[in-house]
């Protein structure tokens, strides 16, 4: 049993050892998503996802591992699984529910380009009985990427919606920016200079130097397309004027050359273009790129004016770049998918060595368990055996020591135990070893009457003799219960009759003390013998004539 058990233990203690850290894991990396999203999936990366049997941490895994790559800027491929977990907490937890459906939306937008997920958004939010607090999260989302993909008119009142029901003021200072941009895209230049203009106020008075510098570098872009160059042109100088040298010089100096083209100006337009192209040269391959989809346009209508012919020549050019950007994105893309396939494959062979060997040092650990246990259990069995021999060896010593100094007693119970030691398989059982202490033992036995000559056990010659010593006893015996009692029990029957303990049956019967108990017991019990009265007087009562 004790093996049995460590066996046990150890096959449980592998299988449990990682299912037990997961929970403390999960909770962990979901209480670090939103402040610090590397270092909660660098925690994740201690789960292998197919060792979560349980379909609750499954869910919670993928909906953390999402959450923090959204968190990170957009989900990835690995990220489809997004939907167990929004079909687990369906009619489970709502706010979960909510958040990985949001997530599940914007994998079926960012991956496979399905504008149906802005829909499914929508519907996220118009849940009944949805509270405004769950609603903010599937909005926040829709309003964003419609902001990015221009949706003139419907965004708005997804946009004023949040305005109303959040009041966190960072988020709502981001809002009316995307209202901003709404109105600018949509034509009404009017209300998307008001909206600004509040930008800038609000900037000022929470003394906010960066957003301001930000929102009016809007406005200059806002002022020239509503045809205020003046104003337009004014704020640009203004920007050169207190912020000399900035990141965005060359744009800049590019809203200035608009302005004075528009304006009539094509020389100083011209030179306020090359200021800007000068400031590019400074910038990144990538800006560069966004940056020349700006000037093409004005480049092309000058050169027009100065030639009176168009050129497709430059816009070659761009194209082809933002081509050659394009394939190179996109190589870099798969470069990354195949190099984390191959990551993924690596970890899985690990894996399934790192198992192998587990598996291999359990084997051995259990296989060294088991011997020794097997060690100890044959030397506890030989132990145990020799114990017996000697209580035997000394029962039987006794019997003879007995017989040869013999004290007033029964003499039938004298004559029986007479015949023991000469008939019985006492004789046998020592002769089968022996040892010097055995041949003495059959010495002692044989000079208890030397009309023997060692010969087996009779049992017959037993049962005659218990009859004419008791009466006919084992013949009364064995009529009356001969079909419900074993011979080995009529044996031990007998043998108490005749006055033999237990340790002295067991002896004359090669059997252990321990049967003996139990064979008692089963004559006690099939006989119906009352519990408190001994088994010989309950016999010789029932078998008197």
């Amino acid at each position: 049993m004790l093996i049995l058990a460590a066996l046990i233990s150890a096959m449980a203690g592998v299988a449990c050892s990682d299912s037990q850290k997961h929970p403390g894991i999960l909770l962990g990396a979901e209480r670090m998503a939103d402040e610090y999203p590397d270092s909660a999936l660098a925690l994740l990366e201690e789960i292998d996802p197919s060792d979560l049997a349980i379909d609750s941490l499954k869910a919670k895994y993928y909906l953390i591992k999402a959450s923090i790559h959204d968190k990170q800027g957009h989900l990835r491929l690995d990220d489809s699984l997004i939907r167990y977990s929004a079909d687990f907490y369906k009619d489970k937890d709502i706010n979960r529910a909510v958040k990985s459906a949001t997530l599940s939306a914007l994998y079926d937008y960012w991956v496979t380009g399905d504008r149906n997920a802005i829909g499914k958004l929508d519907s996220l939010a118009d849940i009944p009985g949805l509270p405004d607090s769950l609603a903010i999260f599937p909005l926040r989302k829709r309003a964003y990427w419609s902001t990015k993909l221009f949706d003139e008119g419907g965004n708005r009142p997804v946009i004023k919606r949040l305005i109303s029901i959040d009041k966190d003021s960072s988020w709502r200072q981001l809002y009316r920016y995307w209202l901003y941009m709404d109105y600018l895209f949509d034509g009404q230049k009017d209300s998307s200079l008001v909206v600004l203009d509040e930008l800038i106020d609000q900037a000022v008075r929470s003394k906010s130097t960066s957003s301001q510098f930000n929102y009016e570098f809007e406005k200059i872009g806002v002022l020239e397309d509503m045809g205020r160059y003046s104003e337009s042109l004014a704020l640009a100088d203004k920007f050169l004027e207190k912020a000399p040298g900035n990141s965005i010089e060359h744009y800049i100096h590019f809203w200035k050359s608009l302005d004075l083209f528009n304006m009539g100006n094509r020389d100083l337009a011209i030179q306020e273009l090359q200021k800007a192209d000068s400031c590019a040269a400074m910038i990144s391959e990538a800006e560069k790129g966004y940056y020349n989809s700006f000037t093409y346009v004005l480049k092309t209508v000058l050169d027009f004016q100065k030639t009176g012919r168009l050129s497709l020549i430059q816009m070659a050019k761009l194209n082809n770049r933002q081509k050659d950007n394009q394939f190179r994105t996109q190589y870099l893309q798969q470069e990354s998918e195949q190099n984390a396939l191959a990551s993924e494959n690596r970890r899985l062979t690990l894996k399934a060595e790192s198992e192998r060997l587990t598996a291999m040092i359990i084997i051995i650990g259990l296989s060294a368990l088991l011997i020794t246990g097997l060690s100890i259990w044959y030397a506890l069995y030989r132990r145990r055996k020799s114990i017996e021999a000697e209580e035997q060896a000394e029962t039987l010593s006794k019997m003879v020591k007995e017989l040869k100094n013999p004290e007033p007693s029964d003499v039938r119970q004298d004559s029986l135990r007479r015949a023991m030691l000469q008939q019985l398989g006492i004789i046998k059982m020592v002769a089968e070893a022996p040892t010097e202490q055995n041949r003495e033992m059959l010495r002692k036995i044989s000079s208890i009457d030397s009309d023997t000559e060692g010969a087996l056990v009779n049992w017959g010659n037993v049962f005659e003799i218990i009859d004419n010593l008791y009466s006919g006893f084992y013949t009364r015996l064995h009529n009356l219960y001969g079909d419900l009692l074993t011979d080995k029990e009529e044996q031990i029957i007998v043998l108490m009759l005749a006055g033999f303990s237990t340790k002295e049956i067991s002896v004359i019967t090669s059997q252990t003390t321990a049967t003996i108990y139990v064979r008692k017991s089963s004559v006690r019990k099939k006989l119906g013998v009352p519990g408190k009265e001994d088994i010989t007087a309950f016999l010789r009562r029932m078998t008197t004539p």
